[in-house]
């Protein structure tokens, strides 16, 4: 019965411990709950303490977590809502850098100081600028000895393009080496000694013989060197003009070419032309000098009025409107087709493209501009949309926009948790 008693005595002293020790460990678990769903609640993006010393540090973990997907952090300040006046003001812009730009596939554009519309708008082609474009049509029969180039390559201003030769390519060069000594003989002789009149024949004898190659497209100095190696004549080296694309590549090896017959043509594309037919009514705001823009694909390019016919097609009854724009990278090619932006003063605005608009946090439209600072977003107002096009108002002329990529900030911005209200 003793040792009965004492094992009950010992039950219900380690039945009281464990209870006690249960009700610390409940005690204990439930705290710890606690603790996790509020970190858990915290959220994401630290945001300015209001007079605490503790929110510094907390914008602190935020800013380190803010990681862009080029694994970059974007330095995005806090939203304080009125307090941290100095990481608001700072708080604007995304900061990019070239090679994170190029990443994204940022793209940015001038604004220009003309207004448009989607209404004035017309069907363009590209062409190429004949102020920089060059024919190749030697001026009399030659034959193709070698080629030195294929058709599509660029080539640089002196480089050899073909090898042309032939019976009239040896008679002419032999004419003008004649031509030139006997004028050199003349030069040397006194007044006295030779009549005006023959000194004047020679001259004019040996500068027509030298017009004849330089029709031929012998440049000065291949023409200065066959005066003095007479032995090389019978071919020589055309060679490009200018900068620029070959074109229109005609030229056969053995084939014997007449006179003026176009070879080659050469193309500087970093200029280009377009040409496009507007109704009597878009002709209206049309003035040389003035602005317009081009849209090639998913490319929008400002461009500049240099003519108009001032005449109208008897069966279209349209005007043709010439358009000079810049091609840096020859990204466009002569022969696509484009839309034409006619400047509108009355009701026109920012002609953007889709990829240019994102929604901003409060659901209006946004776009990027950039500053010194960085990419900022900026409420607009969309008036219209037609054919991937949108007409714009509320930005400032000259503003740098971004057209393409605006998708990559937008996603940046809505991770760092501001908007353009600040909220």
């Amino acid at each position: 019965m003793k040792n009965q008693k004492s094992v009950n005595n010992s039950f219900e002293l380690n039945a009281t411990g464990n209870a006690s020790i249960n009700a610390i460990t409940r005690a204990m678990g439930f705290g710890l709950l606690i603790t996790l769903a509020a970190a858990i609640s915290l959220p994401s993006t630290a945001f300015a303490g209001e007079g605490h010393d503790h929110g510094v540090e907390s914008a602190k973990k935020a800013e380190l977590n803010n990681v862009s997907l080029v694994n970059t952090s974007l330095e995005i300040a806090d939203d304080g809502h009125g307090h941290g006046e100095e990481a608001e003001e700072e708080g604007h812009a995304l900061e990019l850098t070239a090679e994170q730009q190029l990443l994204a596939g940022i793209e940015v554009a001038r604004l220009s100081e003309e207004s448009f519309s989607l209404e004035a708008v017309a069907t363009a082609t590209l062409v190429v600028d004949r102020d920089r474009t060059m024919t190749l049509a030697p001026q009399l029969d030659v034959r193709i000895e070698q080629r030195h180039v294929v058709p599509g390559q660029e080539v640089k201003k002196g480089q050899p393009l073909l090898t042309l030769g032939g019976v009239a390519v040896a008679q002419a060069q032999a004419e003008y080496i004649n031509a030139a000594a006997e004028w050199s003989r003349v030069k040397r002789m006194s007044k006295s000694a030779v009549s005006a009149s023959r000194r004047l024949q020679a001259q004019v004898d040996a500068e027509l013989k030298r017009a004849t190659l330089e029709a031929m497209k012998m440049t000065s100095a291949q023409i200065g060197k066959l005066e003095s190696s007479p032995e090389t004549i019978g071919s020589y080296q055309l060679l490009a003009p200018i900068n620029g694309r070959v074109q229109q590549d005609l030229a056969m090896l053995g084939q014997v070419v007449t006179a003026g017959t176009a070879l080659m043509q050469l193309t500087d594309e970093s200029h280009l032309w377009v040409e496009a037919q507007v109704t009597p009514k878009q002709s209206e705001n049309v003035s040389i000098g003035s602005k317009a823009l081009v849209r090639v694909g998913d490319k929008t390019l400002e461009a500049k009025i240099i003519g108009r016919s001032h005449e109208l097609d008897s069966v279209t009854r349209t005007e043709q409107i010439l358009v000079s724009l810049e091609n840096p990278g020859h990204v466009i090619h002569a022969g696509q087709f484009a839309e034409l932006y006619l400047p509108n003063a009355v009701q026109g605005g920012v002609i953007l493209p889709d990829a240019a608009l994102t929604r901003g946090g409060d659901g209006d439209w946004q776009v990027f501009v950039q500053d010194e600072d960085g990419f900022e977003a900026v409420e607009v107002e969309v008036v219209e949309r037609q054919r991937g096009m949108n007409l714009v108002r509320g930005l400032a002329a000259g503003s740098n926009v971004v057209v393409s990529g605006a998708f990559f900030l937008a996603s940046e911005q809505a991770k760092s948790g501001f908007d353009i209200h600040n909220h």
